[in-house]
């Protein structure tokens, strides 16, 4: 029984296989999605989705690189969806340094209307944190996320960082970067998180992990990320799979 918290089954990557993937996904043993909107189209397409899957769940936000494109009608639009029953979470939303396209404080503004809202709607949020670390956890510490509580999707930060994201009641999800041969930090961290606040995720159709890393990736390659922390930390993979399902289904109040 596994859980990818994140996938990107809304991509254009997908148009030509999506059944596939998803039963492929099946076979692998991952029972629950939550597949990730963050901008008009991509939103649009993860609601279709979760309608057409019963195990498929969906999360709904506005994406920092594209945050200057954010208009009040896209927030109200992501509050309606928030009610509907497939919805578990408001995001991807955060901050990405590394893209320019959408200035720091527009960035921020952006960031923390979508934890407002999150607090209103009583949703966990999923956060993206690229290059902005300091600022994130700024944030995250004065909107007081710990009433609402969420995701650090694919962390690759630090134990202090992880720890801090914990005491305000956030989650640490770890993707294919884990896997990697070279990736000496993510292993640490992940080995040291403690069980009831760690989950998995794909990302997919990015960052694969190894073996197939440089190829299109898919939710049920979370079986692999699952595989290597549970070396890590020590643990069988199914009490590994076991326990980040159940954190998940808590997180996002499913009951099924």
């Amino acid at each position: 029984m596994l859980f990818d918290t994140h996938v990107h089954l809304n991509a254009d990557q997908y148009k030509e296989d999506l059944e596939e993937v998803i039963q492929r996904a099946q076979e692998a043993g991952v029972e629950y999605m939550v597949v990730v909107g963050f901008d008009r189209e991509t939103i649009q397409k993860a609601m279709e989705i979760t309608e057409a899957y019963d195990f498929i769940y969906a999360s709904v936000g506005w994406h920092p690189v594209d945050a200057i494109d954010m208009t009040d009608d896209d927030l109200k639009r992501i509050e309606e969806l928030a009610a509907h029953p497939k919805v578990v979470a408001l995001g991807e939303m955060g901050l990405d340094y590394y893209w320019d396209k959408s200035p720091k404080s527009i960035q921020k503004e952006v960031f923390r209307k979508q934890i407002r809202l999150a607090k209103k709607v009583k949703l966990p949020i999923i956060i993206h944190n690229r290059d902005a670390t300091e600022d994130v956890v700024q944030i995250l510490r004065e909107e007081q996320v710990q009433e609402v509580g969420g995701i650090m999707h694919c962390f690759t930060g630090s134990l202090e960082i992880a720890k801090q994201c914990m005491d305000m009641n956030m989650y640490i999800s770890f993707g294919g970067p884990v896997t990697f041969k070279n990736a000496k930090k993510p292993k640490e961290v992940a080995a040291e998180i403690p069980m009831e606040r760690l989950l998995i995720e794909t990302d997919c159709p990015y960052l694969t992990p190894h073996p197939y890393r440089g190829k299109r990736n898919e939710p049920g390659y979370v079986s692999y990320v699952a595989k290597q922390i549970a070396e890590l930390k020590q643990v069988s993979y199914e009490e590994l799979a076991q326990k980040t399902t159940e954190n998940a289904k808590k997180l996002f109040g499913i009951n099924r």
